[in-house]
């Protein structure tokens, strides 16, 4: 019984080879479904923002009375505000709107003796707020914008004479520059610009500018009526919230 149980499992195993030889070759696996690409989502600058600014602004003031210029002077001073606009994006081009107010604190007076001789103390230019309202039009490079912007500007001009309380209102004018914005997140963005604003046609009242130093023995005439510029560049940066 032995030997018939070894020689069948000899047969067996002789035979298994031979037989698995014999079967069709086994499929080979299905290809792997390729993975699709997904293209990162693209920025887009169109929509409406609002935001804040803060900077530094600095220009000249000159002063003419009907009988010629009398004299030039610098101003510096600090300014912040807040603005909102909006953009609308072309392929790689984006034209838009914006608006802005600030608060500044401009200031400038000429040495005593030089802008007007006969006014003790010489003349002196303020102003405390800005406005302007602008198109804006630049390339988007995705995230970074390129952009150039001009259009209107409102301020008060206040000219005197550095002895006499200030005069002067609200002047308009226009204003140019341009600036770089980068958009951080989707929402949040950061800008610097520049910005030349030039108003020509403020006037030095009577009340400010024709007293001199006329109540002193053989008198003097003061500068009334002199039409007083005021050209102001203005270096700023800003954050946007973009919805």
């Amino acid at each position: 019984m032995k030997r018939i149980l070894i020689a069948g499992a000899l047969a067996l195993a002789t035979a298994a080879p031979a037989f698995a030889a014999d079967l069709p070759p086994a499929a080979p696996p299905p290809p792997r479904a390729p993975v699709a690409y997904v293209p990162a989502p693209v920025f887009s600058w169109t929509g409406f923002y609002v935001g804040l600014n803060a900077g530094g602004a600095f220009g000249d003031s000159s002063w003419t009375t009907p009988a010629g210029s009398v004299g030039s002077f610098s101003t510096l001073g600090a300014l912040f505000g807040g603005q909102l606009g909006g953009n609308y994006q072309i392929g790689q081009f984006v034209i838009g709107a914006e608006g802005d107010f600030d608060w500044q604190n401009l200031r400038g007076a000429s040495a005593a003796g030089v802008c007007a001789p006969a006014i003790i103390g010489g003349c002196a230019v303020a102003s405390n707020w800005i406005a302007t309202i602008r198109g804006r039009a630049g390339f988007a490079a995705d995230r970074t914008l390129f952009y150039v912007t001009g259009g209107g500007a409102f301020a008060n001009v206040k000219p005197s004479t550095a002895a006499l309380p200030y005069g002067g209102g609200t002047e308009a004018g226009w204003t140019a520059g341009g600036g770089i914005e980068y958009a951080f997140t989707d929402n949040w963005t950061a800008k610097v610009e520049y910005l030349y604003v030039s108003l020509q046609s403020a006037t030095c009242s009577a009340g400010a500018c024709s007293v001199g130093n006329a109540a002193l023995p053989g008198g003097f005439p003061g500068v009334a009526p002199a039409t007083v510029s005021f050209n102001e560049n203005i270096v700023r940066a800003g954050v946007n919230y973009k919805f």
